[in-house]
C-alpha cells in the first residue's frame, strides 16, 4: 500500500526538506505541499491524501483551524501536527479537533517517516509520556465545563466500553489492555471501534483526552465516573 500524503508548512525549506526525505521511502507519494491551511484544505479535496502532515503556525489559515475543517468531513484524511512544542495549547486543541497525533520539527527523519506510517495503519502517534504531559496541559480554562460534558458522554457506554475508555487514556496499547481487562484482542478492537462511534469521536487520543476531563484517570478509582 501507498500512502498519500500532503506536506503543509509555510517555509518553503521545511517543506522542502520533509518532501524529499518522506519522499525517498518506498511506501510514501507525496501528492502536493501547501503553504497554508487554506492551500491544505483545497489540496485535500483534489487529492484525496491518506495523511496530512500539518504546521500549526502559518499566516492566512492555520495548521488548527485547517485541522478542524478537515477532521469535520466525511472521510477525512488523519493529521499529523508539526510543532516545536511538546505540550503547546495549540496543540492541545488539535488533538480535540481529531489530530492523529503530533511530531515535533527536530524528529530524526526516521521517526518522522515512521510515524506517517504508524497514522496511516490506524495508530494515534502520542506515547503514553506525552499523553500524560498533555493531560497535564489540559487542566486549563474551561475544565469545569468540559469535565462535566465528559462525565455526560462517557456515561452513554457500557461497562465495559468504559473500561476500555479509561485504559486508552491512561496510553495502553489494545494488546495491553486485552492483558489488563481478561479480553481477546478482537475484543478489545470491537470495544474501540463502538466507543469512537457512540461518542463521535475520530481516534484514541480523543479518547484518551475525554477520560481525562471526566477525572478517571486522576487515581484510577474513576471518581469522576458517571
Amino acid at each position: 500500500m501507498t500512502i498519500r500524503l500532503i506536506v503543509v508548512d509555510d517555509d518553503p525549506l521545511v517543506r522542502a526538506g520533509l518532501a524529499l526525505m518522506l519522499g525517498g521511502a518506498d511506501d510514501i507519494e507525496i501528492v502536493a505541499e501547501a503553504a497554508d491551511g487554506a492551500q491544505a484544505i483545497d489540496l485535500v479535496g483534489r487529492h484525496t491524501p491518506d495523511v496530512v502532515l500539518m504546521d500549526i503556525r502559518m499566516p492566512v489559515m492555520d495548521g488548527l483551524a485547517a485541522t478542524e475543517a478537515l477532521r469535520a468531513r466525511p472521510g477525512a484524511p488523519d493529521v499529523v501536527v508539526l510543532t516545536t512544542f511538546h505540550a503547546d495549547e495549540q496543540v492541545l486543541r488539535a488533538m480535540r479537533a481529531g489530530a492523529a497525533g503530533f511530531v515535533l520539527k527536530d524528529t530524526p527523519p526516521a521517526e518522522i517517516v515512521a510515524a506517517v506510517r504508524r497514522v496511516a495503519s490506524g495508530d494515534p502517534v502520542l506515547s503514553p509520556a506525552v499523553t500524560r504531559q498533555l493531560m497535564t496541559h489540559a487542566a486549563g480554562s474551561g475544565a469545569d465545563v468540559r469535565g462535566a460534558d465528559a462525565v455526560r458522554r462517557l456515561g452513554t457506554l457500557a461497562e465495559r466500553e468504559r473500561e476500555v475508555a479509561v485504559a486508552v487514556g491512561q496510553g495502553r496499547s489494545n494488546a495491553e489492555i486485552a492483558s489488563a481487562l481478561y479480553m481477546s484482542l478482537p475484543t478489545v478492537k470491537t470495544h474501540v471501534s463502538r466507543i469512537l462511534a457512540k461518542l463521535g469521536l475520530n481516534n484514541r487520543v480523543q479518547i484518551a483526552l475525554l477520560a481525562h476531563d471526566a477525572g478517571l484517570l486522576d487515581d484510577g478509582t474513576g471518581h469522576g465516573e458517571p
